[in-house]
């Protein structure tokens, strides 16, 4: 009778993990198509992006002339759960929100590729090698959000994308990992993720951005020679600039990692040569609002980072805009991989 019972009690505990996790699924499907309509009804539009050499919020360009080599076409490579482009009916999304026409616009040639939304980062950097060599050009420059980065690396060291490849800019990426996963991964959050794995969901993605797996990657996982690596680093310093979505997350973080962007601690993105530190969230770095109050012309800083991809090697193309007791780091500007 005993074991009956123990096994009516552990049924009905899966039952309420599983009816919770598909009222969660169920609650952001409702969010999504609200924003839809919202979007389509609003009609809101990009405000004016500035021109590649005015000022950019976040950026100090280096006075004087710099020598710069031809431009080459870029690639998009997006981050996790990302996509290069989805649609309903009457409007389409674009992940790094008008950012690839707007440079189409200053006549670079841009493509976004789209990804394994949560997959590992070896299968995702495959499907990066295949997207790549697949395009009608022989070297490329590559600018990768969030996950985007670390599937980039890979490519480049393991893979043999670095014949391709002239420069890697990472926007927002966790070099050495972010808590937040430590919390799905090892963390009081746990039992959520063996739910997600028991549903048959895929998060594989979700084991290489822990920080241990992030100590693991990088000693495997060691710069191409030949290519240039460069970060744009984003963080939000004033409490007035947090976005409510990300509010407990960012609290978090800066409790236990100092400075972020919401998701990732600013000292995790720092690889290579930094060309800027931004005041923006991590979704904002790619154009998408989640904040009421403030706006960040992610287009004009991406128009930025174009313009400096043909630096001499060397060269630095932005300095720190913000004083270096704002940052964990001290000087962390020119830090290596």
């Amino acid at each position: 009778m005993l074991a009956v019972v123990v096994t009516a009690l552990i049924v009905a505990l899966l039952l309420a993990a599983v009816v919770a996790v598909v009222a969660v699924v169920a609650v952001v499907a409702v969010v999504a198509v609200v924003a839809v309509v919202a979007v389509r009804r609003w009609r809101v539009t990009v405000a004016p992006t500035a021109p590649v050499d005015s000022a950019i919020e976040g950026v100090v360009p280096t006075p004087g002339h710099i020598e710069r080599g031809a431009p080459l076409p870029v690639v998009l490579v997006h981050g996790l759960f990302g996509f290069d482009r989805i649609g309903v009916p009457g409007a389409r999304f674009d992940y790094f929100r008008g950012i690839a026409k707007h440079l189409e616009s200053l006549g670079c040639h841009a493509h976004a590729v789209r990804l394994p939304g949560s997959a590992s980062v070896p299968e995702r950097a495959r499907e990066l090698v295949a997207a790549i060599e697949a395009l009608p050009h022989d070297r490329i420059d590559l600018i990768a959000h969030s996950l985007g980065g670390l599937d980039a690396r890979y490519a480049l060291t393991h893979l043999g994308l670095a014949r391709r490849v002239r420069s890697l800019v990472t926007v927002g990426t966790p070099h050495r990992g972010t808590p937040i996963a430590d919390l799905a991964l090892t963390g009081p959050l746990h039992w959520a993720r063996r739910v997600v794995r028991a549903l048959g969901l895929p998060l594989a993605a979700l084991e290489w951005l822990g920080t241990d797996a992030l100590a693991a990657f990088n000693a495997q996982v060691l710069d191409a020679p030949g290519v240039r690596y460069a970060c744009v680093v984003g963080g939000l310093h004033r409490d007035d600039s947090v976005p409510l979505a990300l509010a407990p997350a960012h609290a978090y973080l800066r409790r236990v990692a100092g400075p972020n962007d919401g998701l990732v601690p600013i000292s995790s993105q720092y690889w290579g040569e930094t060309l800027a530190e931004i005041e923006a969230d991590h979704f904002a770095q790619v154009g998408w609002r989640v904040a009421t109050r403030r706006t960040f012309d992610a287009a004009g800083l991406y128009a930025f980072v174009i313009a400096r991809l043909g630096d001499a090697p060397g060269t630095a193309a932005a300095q720190r805009a913000w004083p270096a007791a704002a940052l964990d780091e001290p000087g962390a500007t020119d830090q290596a991989g």
